[in-house]
């Protein structure tokens, strides 16, 4: 199953014998809650998942937005109406971040079948695709999460990666250099980490860009055959994005969920500044 999906491709799916749960993840690093924006208009039948208090633990040593426990997890997929091996497609309003990070915790709690709409909300309403206020009423589901014992990194595994394989830092690149640190303790990377801002795998129209440009993209950084490849990013959450443009373009990556904000958090871990791995 691909990792990614058109708008024109899910209105076909959903007018088949099979279709998709729909999870509706909008959501603002630093901005209101989304779930107003939500009741105001969303696709038919999409549940509403708030990333902050059901996609992630309570902030603290784990980091900003450290993973959530699985079992509570679990239960926010089932009252979703997530069943075992039944498809699911996760959408946000169009930045994908909030989107992909559903889809990576899906994939490591063991759900394959789980793919993110391309573009999110702005690629469905371009496609003519209806949106509805109507509150969904989806039948329980009875997913079991399994959380995997690979695709996961922490800090240790991730700086031991940037030394032996290939760490990626999904932020901007002012934040990689240390010249600005708006939101953690302290500036800079992770050291030997390469910077490859999120944001480039995305076209303006914030779909992302071909495979074979992803794969080009990837490859300049470092990322050859046989390569371990790692991504970390501010808190685990456009970390998982670049997992999935990763994914797209063929290359399987780990996740430091915990990232910069976990990372930087203990003051005994070195930091590396400027433009350098």
């Amino acid at each position: 199953m691909t990792a990614i999906l058109s708008a024109s491709e899910l209105k076909s799916e959903l007018a088949g014998s099979r279709p998709p749960v729909l999870l509706d993840i909008r959501w603002q690093l630093g901005g209101p809650d989304q779930r107003p924006a939500y009741e105001a208009g969303h696709l038919p039948g999409a549940v509403y998942v708030d990333l902050d208090r059901e996609l992630a633990g309570p902030p603290g040593s784990g980091g900003r937005h450290p993973l959530p426990d699985p079992e509570a997890f679990g239960a926010v997929m089932r009252r979703a109406g997530v069943r075992a091996g039944e498809p699911v497609v996760v959408y946000d309003g169009g930045q994908g971040w909030a989107a992909a990070r559903a889809w990576w915790l899906l994939r490591w709690t063991g759900h394959a079948a789980v793919r993110v709409l391309d573009g999110g909300l702005a690629a469905w309403t371009a496609e003519g695709g209806a949106v509805t206020a109507d509150a969904p009423a989806p039948a329980e589901g009875d997913f079991k999460p399994n959380p995997g014992a690979s695709g996961l990194l922490d800090a240790d595994a991730a700086a031991a990666l940037a030394r032996s394989g290939l760490l990626l830092d999904a932020r901007a690149g002012e934040r990689y250099r240390g010249e600005v640190e708006p939101i953690d303790p302290v500036g800079g990377h992770i050291p030997g980490a390469v910077s490859a801002p999120t944001t480039e795998n995305v076209g303006a129209d914030g779909r992302f860009l071909p495979a074979d440009a992803l794969r080009a993209r990837f490859a300049a950084l470092g990322a050859e055959q046989d390569t371990a490849v790692g991504v970390y990013c501010g808190s685990g959450v456009s970390g998982a994005h670049e997992v999935l443009a990763l994914e797209v373009a063929g290359i399987p990556a780990a996740l430091y969920a915990g990232s910069w904000s976990h990372w930087s958090s203990d003051p005994e871990r070195p930091v590396a500044t400027g433009p350098n791995p």
